[in-house]
């Protein structure tokens, strides 16, 4: 009995993952966002002053989109090496740093926390680091993918750092939405 795979059902298995991962992680994504009323729109986000180099709102839809996409790729291709040292082990440490990724709007959009959010983000950051090495070591491709991921965290965590410098008094203030401005 022959043990290795053709090319075509190496794809296959590639096209299987794929089809799998990369819906997964952006629906978890858009959800994760969507129900923890992520962005503009948010009454509690509004009012908050935001850092030099904050970008316009629609860039985040956009850059997390592609980003997720990536992601749920990288993890098809690791995913779809079968008998690659490390696998489980990649896999298992992306399953971590996305439960992180996927808690961070909630706690920062929803709850209000961004102190704790920063913790989060920063956990996140370094699991993301720890899921790029080890990706690298199963399919430098999968890795790759990631890198520009880093790069947006590393971003992102300068967004939530600075946005909590500049508005200490609203981490942890809850607005229900239903106040109204009247400017006299």
């Amino acid at each position: 009995m022959n043990l290795l795979a053709s090319s075509g059902q190496l794809r296959a298995g590639f096209m299987r993952w794929l089809l799998v991962c990369v819906p997964l992680v952006v629906l978890l994504g858009f959800l994760s966002g969507t129900l923890s009323q992520s962005g503009p729109e948010n009454p509690w986000f509004a009012e908050l002053v935001k850092p030099a180099g904050y970008p316009p709102p629609a860039t985040f839809g956009i850059v997390w989109t592609v980003l997720y996409l990536m992601m749920g790729t990288a993890l098809a291709l690791v995913l779809s090496a079968r008998g690659a040292r490390d696998r489980g082990v990649a896999a298992a440490v992306f399953g971590a740093h996305f439960l992180l990724n996927l808690a961070w709007s909630p706690v920062f959009f929803g709850m209000h926390l961004m102190s704790v959010a920063l913790i989060v983000i920063v956990a996140m950051l370094l699991a993301a680091i720890a899921t790029t090495v080890l990706f690298w070591r199963v399919r430098p491709v999968a890795g790759a993918l990631l890198l520009p991921y880093l790069v947006w965290l590393v971003f992102a965590t300068y967004l939530n750092f600075a946005i909590l410098r500049e508005n200490p008094g609203m981490d942890g203030v809850q607005r229900s939405g239903a106040v109204e401005r009247f400017e006299i």
